[in-house]
């Protein structure tokens, strides 16, 4: 046998060093093409600098004047139509999760009766509450059927011509219009 067609421990030695570079020269383009699957920042909701809101000043600005610098408000209070709510969020999508809030505000206008601006509180993440759920359920009134006793209590219940008079479909529909059919009549050859 010869021993020129295997590679000696003195041969292989060069190449694990050249592939053991070429792993170290690569390492730091793989890590870094980690960063192009980062989640893009998404914005949601009305996005307001604090530019834009220190123009107005409480007691002097409108609804108009807050309309042209702010635009038309994220929210309405429900029970009063004189305070507007601006919400801005920017938040990174979550793998099989929600989407995380890496950055919140919410501004909140009052307006007095005839429109002058009274009142302007700005609110960051930290003054927002965490809600739970609860993990009660809520009783529904009715009988408890299975799904099959639902599925087979449905068995021929279903007629589509039920409420049509004629066989041929011609008379007044269920909605009392005249019918898809024509009960034979029309529609003939010359």
């Amino acid at each position: 046998m010869n021993n020129a067609s295997f590679p000696t421990a003195k041969s292989r030695t060069p190449l694990l060093q050249r592939l053991s570079l070429a792993g170290l020269t690569c390492a730091p383009l793989l890590l870094g093409g980690c960063s192009f699957f980062s989640p893009i920042p998404e914005p949601r909701g009305s996005l307001i600098e604090k530019t834009d809101y220190a123009q107005l000043v409480p007691g002097t600005s409108t609804r108009s004047d807050v309309l042209d610098s702010l635009g038309s408000p994220t929210a309405h209070a429900t029970f009063d139509d004189n305070t507007w709510i601006y919400v801005s969020m920017i938040t990174s999508p979550t793998p099989l999760g929600f989407p995380s809030v890496d950055k919140q505000q919410v501004v909140v206008l009052t307006f007095d009766n005839s429109g002058v601006l009274r009142k302007m509180d700005t609110l960051n993440r930290k003054d927002g509450v965490r809600v739970g759920m609860v993990g009660e359920t809520t009783p529904t009134p009715g009988t408890k059927t299975s799904v099959i006793q639902q599925l087979l209590g449905n068995v021929g219940r279903y007629n589509p011509m039920s409420n049509m008079s004629s066989t041929f479909g011609g008379s007044q529909g269920p909605l009392g219009n005249q019918g898809t059919g024509n009960g034979g009549a029309g529609n003939t050859l010359p």
